[in-house]
């Protein structure tokens, strides 16, 4: 038999147990090459065993054991016996014996203090009663290992201060650091599995892009806007048109129903914010303020306040009655994307192309706080309807936030384009629309994305028109619908036949990521 045989399967495993180098010339190379490879696989397979296990410091502990059982030391005992008994061996070892004019001096030192010493002071306790005695036990027995016994580590009776950490470690040293500590495995959570959503209505009737959606507060039908100057009223059953408001000069922007009142609100390019009576199904007050087009407005859910923002870079606040202008909130440098309400604090938040997201303080009218984590232009917002939480949106990014200081959570990662439009359900469903006509759905909780597809766009239409302007969900959450840029109105619903089993969530965990 050659070498071959010679370092089989049990070559190979002596090899990965010893030290032996790679370089050793009575191995062939590439029986060399073989073993660092299969050292190197065999402690990768290793890691990923036992690394969720053993990672973490209370893995080392001893676990219970029955009372008959024979007393064992755990793994984390050993490691810091070793460790203080190292770490002894190398700063001490030279000053374990101490030269015999040093000790005869320090002997009538000694002598001299116990006859001037009247009464004895109480001995001090160490700071660390486990460490000092380790230390001692560690010193003893290297003591017996030696032959000898040291004094450089005992304390001089009589002295009147004793020799640095002679009673172990001093508090100073025990302060928390993370420098030498190894940190726990981060276990990433699991996300809730989502039924994929679908398209099953198009809503066709407008002549431009579809660029605002409300819902009403009875669930019963919907508002939506756009570049056709119109409002239109759908039913949200059967998707049948049942009114259109005509009164803007230009594209219509935002909307919003009064939950309160009887009340439609718009407010478009033309300057223009208009409130609707929909008894009469005409227009009773007007909102004069803006210096230029008003892209998005909301209304307050508990106070009789209307919020409204656009290019003029500023948000203001009116009174729905009396139409006064109550506050200008500025800050921003750039166009007003989008302004959202809350019943608690920040109750007005707003986005804008200038890269950030502020946080107002309503009764005094001042900014709160100031996000700026974006890097291009913040284009949506999206209050989650029953957590403490909100999103937003600017190109390639989506990402969320913690009220009331606006403490960043966490990224959702993955819709690469220009997002337009942001909406989230009760189901922790987050929905985000590209530009480009691509649409994403993700789990609020992880920010797992468990849904990504393009939507088709009306067929006559061009490659241009393909992309999200605005989305919402109803108040059942169990229907979306996006206005896009092909002139349509598209309706959204879970698929009612999935299941775990044939649609799996695929979802992998990632090392070391960690939420914020």
């Amino acid at each position: 038999m050659g070498d071959e045989s010679r370092y089989g399967l049990e070559g190979l495993t002596t090899m990965a147990e010893t030290t032996t180098p790679i370089s050793d010339p009575s191995i062939p190379s590439h029986v060399a090459q073989q073993a660092a490879i299969t050292v190197r696989r065999s402690a990768k397979r290793t890691r990923e065993v036992f690394a969720a296990d053993y990672g973490s410091s209370s893995a080392l502990q001893n676990f219970p054991q029955p009372s008959i059982a024979s007393p064992t030391t755990s793994p984390a005992d050993l490691a810091q016996r070793a460790s203080v008994s190292a770490r002894i061996r190398n700063e001490y070892d030279t000053v374990r014996e101490l030269p015999a004019a040093l000790a005869a001096k320090q002997a009538s030192a000694q002598a001299g203090i116990l006859a001037r010493r009247k009464k004895a002071k109480a001995e001090e306790q160490a700071s660390n009663p486990q460490m000092a005695k380790m230390i001692e036990d560690v010193t003893a027995k290297e003591s017996r290992a030696n032959g000898t016994t040291s004094t450089a580590l005992t304390r001089i009776n009589g002295t009147a201060r004793p020799p640095p950490n002679a009673n172990g470690p001093t508090p100073q040293r025990e302060l928390p650091g993370n420098s030498l500590v190894r940190r726990d495995t981060v276990r990433q959570q699991k996300p809730t599995w989502h039924a994929p959503w679908k398209l099953f209505r198009v809503i066709s009737g407008h002549l431009g892009w579809v660029r605002a959606l409300a819902i009403e507060p009875g669930n019963q039908w919907f508002a939506s806007g756009a570049g056709d100057r119109t409002i239109k009223i759908w039913d949200l059953g059967s998707g049948t048109l049942k009114l259109t408001l005509t009164g803007h000069i230009s594209t219509v922007r935002g909307l919003a129903v009064s939950p309160r009142h009887p009340y439609l609100f718009s407010c478009a390019e033309d300057k223009m914010v208009k409130c609707w009576d929909l008894e009469t199904n005409k227009v009773i007050r007007h909102y004069h303020g803006h210096l230029s087009g008003v892209y998005t407005m909301s209304l307050h859910p508990t106070l009789d306040v209307l919020c409204t923002g656009g290019r003029d870079g500023v948000v203001r606040v009116w009174d729905m009655r009396s139409r006064s202008n109550i506050h200008v909130l500025g800050g921003h440098k750039g166009t007003v994307t989008n302004v959202s309400t809350q019943a608690t604090d920040p109750q007005i938040i707003s986005s804008s192309l200038d890269s950030t997201v502020r946080m107002y303080d309503l009764a005094a009218g001042k900014t709160m706080g100031v996000l700026t984590h974006h890097k291009k232009g913040v284009r949506d917002l999206a209050i989650h309807p029953s957590e403490y939480t909100f999103a937003s949106a600017s190109p390639g990014q989506v990402k969320q936030w913690l009220c009331p200081k606006g403490e960043f959570m966490q990224n959702f990662e993955g819709h690469n384009s220009v997002i337009n439009s942001l909406s989230v359900n009760d189901d922790n469903v987050l929905f985000s629309g590209g530009d480009n006509g691509s649409v994403a759905f993700w789990d609020w909780k992880t920010g797992h994305r468990f849904q990504y597809e393009d939507s088709v766009a009306q067929p006559g239409s061009l490659d241009a028109e393909a992309g999200i302007m605005s989305s919402m969900f109803d108040l059942s959450g169990l229907r979306l619908i996006t206005g896009e840029a092909d002139k349509t109105i598209k309706m959204w619903k879970q698929d009612e036949n999935a299941t775990e089993e044939t649609h799996p969530l695929d979802w992998r965990p990632t090392l070391g990521r960690q939420k914020f």
